[in-house]
């Protein structure tokens, strides 16, 4: 008996004494659905009837004397469309209706006299469910109870507020469409719809979240795209558990090949254009509920140094364009470094004069190369950081003024040369032309790592540093793709849309890597 006593100790340690207790029944929140209107109404009261914002309306059905109740939520439910449609139906209208169908059975109304015959609105949905039915409610959603019926009724009454369509704030453009994505996913789909009479263009919806459920949508051309992509990238959606995803940034970690990487590899887009573009060439879009930015899967280095105005000018101006964004990606990269190198350990390749300048600038500076270039960076990183968080008004000015300011402080108090100002100043401008950010991020951060290998090894460490980063690259794979195609693996037909842009007439198939069903762009 007391081994027995014993080991039920140490079986119960831990435990909450009360977890084992019957719950009361007024907290049991998975009732069964049942044609008993009260006790309905019970269980969804204590599933949801806490929430000051849910309003139960209980009425009469006509003159039937059948009890029924509409439950919505204020603000998210539109109030017009259940005040002068759906009230005025079930209430006024409805006896009328009944006398001349008479659709009762043992005093109950079926479903399908009021959706047929009695409510004017296009979406309605019948569910059984009590969990279903309050989290449809929660999101806009009207449900009808009738006294009598197994199912209730729910009617799409959802108005969500939106703004107005503006152009894309961080993808701005010369000459092209004006139009940017919004938070609203209806109105991101509708974009899509309307670019064109898109055969065989395919939404496919999905819901991610299991506290805070958001619906997603999987777009592509079903006649272009891979079979196999899509149903790798419905596979990872699919096994996304987290409570919440607020933004298409928490999907885009989710699923892409190496969280440890630094390199993006699904691209975020504001613009309609681009995603129809890329949708053209048989890539999968990302639509998320509640976000203007786009996933589109998958990528290479490649589309995210390219711009959807290479497109719209003529193909020489694009070209220059293009391959002026690959120099400036170099300069923002390595051009620091290559100060530290020179500097540090390869004066003698320096031209005569100009190596004279430098040590005259030089002269005085209590810091190393490397300690001033970090001094320098980093403040410049700080302001850009803090221009993009102040109001707008003042963001632009205080980063522009601030960096005059500190650089010509540094310099008179001799903290730093003038020729270093000239660099670091070539670089944050360089860095200001790539035109994607998350890229330009990268390559900022990259900036760093390479700093240090440059103040430690020289150029030998420029050159150590290239080659790392271009084995990850080489390994690095975007949903099956490699990251450097079309340059690794080699295909020299595909290079007519890498570092230029060739006439659109020369551009007649889709990459090869995409392995899509149609490799012909036209003809």
């Amino acid at each position: 008996m007391m081994m027995k006593e014993w080991l039920s100790k140490i079986g119960n340690k831990g435990k909450d004494p009360d977890k084992d207790k019957q719950a009361p029944a007024s907290q049991d929140t998975t009732c069964p659905f049942t044609d008993n209107l009260h006790f309905n109404l019970e269980c969804l009261k204590q599933e949801i009837g806490h929430n000051w914002d849910v309003h139960f309306r209980e009425f009469n059905l006509g003159r039937t004397g059948i009890r029924s109740v509409i439950i919505f939520v204020d603000g998210l439910s539109d109030k017009d469309l259940i005040d002068k449609h759906i009230m005025p139906s079930l209430m006024v209208d409805f006896s009328a209706e009944y006398k001349q169908n008479l659709p009762y059975l043992k005093g109950s109304i079926s479903k399908e006299f009021i959706k047929n015959e009695v409510l004017s609105i296009s979406e309605i949905e019948a569910v059984r469910s009590i969990k279903e039915l309050a989290s449809k409610v929660l999101t806009g959603s009207t449900a009808l109870l009738i006294d009598g019926s197994l199912d209730a009724l729910l009617l799409g009454t959802a108005k969500h507020k939106t703004r107005a369509i503006e152009e894309p704030v961080s993808e701005a453009l010369v000459r092209g469409p004006r139009v940017g994505f919004t938070e609203s996913l209806s109105d991101n789909t509708s974009f899509l719809r309307c670019s064109g009479e898109i055969e065989n263009l395919s939404l496919v919806k999905f819901q991610v979240g299991k506290r805070s459920k958001k619906d997603l949508v999987v777009a592509y051309i079903k006649d272009i795209v891979d079979p196999e992509l899509v149903q790798e990238v419905e596979n990872r959606i699919k096994k996304i558990d987290i409570d919440s995803v607020p933004e298409s940034g928490y999907v885009e970690q989710l699923i892409e090949d190496n969280y440890l990487s630094p390199f993006p590899q699904v691209q975020n887009t504001e613009r309609p254009d681009r995603v129809v573009a890329a949708l053209m060439e048989g890539r999968v879009a990302i639509l998320l509920d509640g976000t203007p930015f786009v996933l589109i899967v998958p990528v290479t280095l490649s589309m995210m140094l390219q711009s959807p105005e290479d497109y719209y000018e003529r193909w020489i101006p694009g070209t220059f364009i293009r391959m002026l964004r690959y120099l400036a990606a170099i300069l923002a990269l390595f051009t620091p470094s290559l100060y530290i190198a020179f500097i540090s350990f390869h004066s003698g390749l320096i031209p005569t004069k100009l190596a004279i300048s430098i040590i005259g600038t030089r002269s005085g500076v209590p810091f190393p190369a490397l300690i001033e270039a970090l001094f320098m960076e980093i403040a410049i990183e700080i302001l850009r950081e803090a221009g993009l968080r102040l109001p707008k008004p003042i963001g632009p000015a205080m980063g522009i003024v601030g960096g005059l300011i500190i650089g010509e402080a540094a310099v008179q108090a001799g903290i730093v040369s003038p020729v270093l100002v000239i660099v670091v100043a070539l670089t944050a401008i360089s860095s200001f032309s790539i035109p994607h950010y998350s890229i330009g991020i990268t390559l900022r951060m990259l900036r760093f790592p390479a700093m240090i290998c440059a103040a430690t090894f020289g150029l030998y460490g420029v050159i150590l540093f290239f080659l790392l980063m271009t084995s990850h690259l080489v390994k690095l794979k975007s949903f099956g793709v490699p990251y450097l195609s079309p340059a690794v693996p080699y295909r020299l037909s595909e290079w007519k849309d890498l570092m230029v842009r060739m006439p659109l007439m020369m551009m007649k198939r889709r990459p090869k890597m995409l392995h899509t069903k149609n490799p012909i762009r036209k003809g």
